[in-house]
């Protein structure tokens, strides 16, 4: 333990100003959007400065936090009895983000189903009435993403990270150290493989127009949708390379051992979890609901 005095396996942290600089910076850089995107107390739309200063705080929030929790585990401070404390608290925090995507699949299947008109809403088991909304999906003029393409490269990219952070688990587990480093390395290039090619995918919608059309008022809220739901999941994807970045280097500084490295275990668990949404994008949205 990092107090010799304290005899118990609880270990209570420091004060830490963590919790109220991080909120506060979430605070500005939400303002700060708003203010870019409509303005707001007198500031002219399109002033960015704001929201740039709330995200400066928020990446100084997590890169001190990081630190001082890297700390308590190098020190000791995380027995068994706080592990299982960190355990809980990954696990509710990852059913939080389950959630939180079944809202944006919820909209998504609202747009498919009801396309705002809740009067042609198909009654419960009637698959016919269903087959009839669907004749009407995608909006008219709405140039859909090829499923198979760039989608599929990214759905089989995601899958091969999956089985590397697996193997780079399995193999610190063993106490192969090499071995876990390679995997973790080889899982942070398929991380930023999936990001480019969805940036990619990105300007190719919006350098096309494929999601604008003149002729159905749907179709804005039918690209509003596509990019909140594959978007928000692209940002999870660069949150969990930058979790398994910080292990990784971790790992290379001696960090972690075969029996103590929940902190690997936490965002292999991250990863997992984005891969398996993913999986449902790729069904629901580019497939399914993704074809003319």
């Amino acid at each position: 333990m990092a107090h010799g005095a304290v005899k118990h396996d609880y270990h209570l942290v420091n004060p830490s100003p963590w919790p109220f600089v991080g909120s506060f910076a979430a605070m500005v850089m939400m303002i700060g959007m708003v203010i870019w995107m409509k303005g707001l107390f007198g500031i002219d739309k399109g002033t960015s400065w704001v929201a740039l200063a709330g995200l400066a705080g928020v990446l100084f929030t997590m890169a001190g936090w990081w630190i001082d929790v890297t700390k308590e585990a190098n020190a000791g401070d995380h027995t068994p009895v706080v592990s299982i404390g960190l355990r809980y608290g990954m696990i509710l925090f990852i059913a939080s983000e389950v959630m939180f995507f079944v809202a944006w699949f919820w909209i998504f299947f609202e747009m498919v189903l009801f396309q705002g008109n809740r009067t042609l809403t198909p009654e419960i088991g009637n698959f016919e009435g269903v087959a009839e909304a669907w004749k009407t999906w995608p909006p008219k003029g709405v140039e859909l993403v090829p499923a198979f393409h760039l989608p599929l490269v990214n759905t089989l990219t995601l899958l091969l990270s999956g089985t590397t952070v697996t193997w780079a688990h399995h193999a610190l587990q063993a106490g192969d150290r090499k071995a876990a480093k390679i995997g973790l390395f080889l899982t942070l290039v398929l991380g930023v493989l999936f990001t480019s090619i969805q940036a990619f995918e990105y300007s190719h919608i919006l350098h096309e127009k494929l999601f604008y059309s003149e002729e159905a008022a749907n179709a804005g809220l039918y690209g509003s949708s596509f990019f909140m739901a594959t978007g928000f999941h692209g940002f999870h994807v660069l949150i969990g390379t930058i979790f398994l970045a910080v292990c990784f280097f971790r790992l290379l500084g001696g960090g972690f051992t075969a029996k103590q490295h929940f902190g690997f275990e936490a965002a292999a668990w991250y990863w997992h979890f984005v891969d398996v949404v993913w999986l449902f994008l790729f069904a629901f949205i580019y497939v399914i609901f993704g074809t003319a």
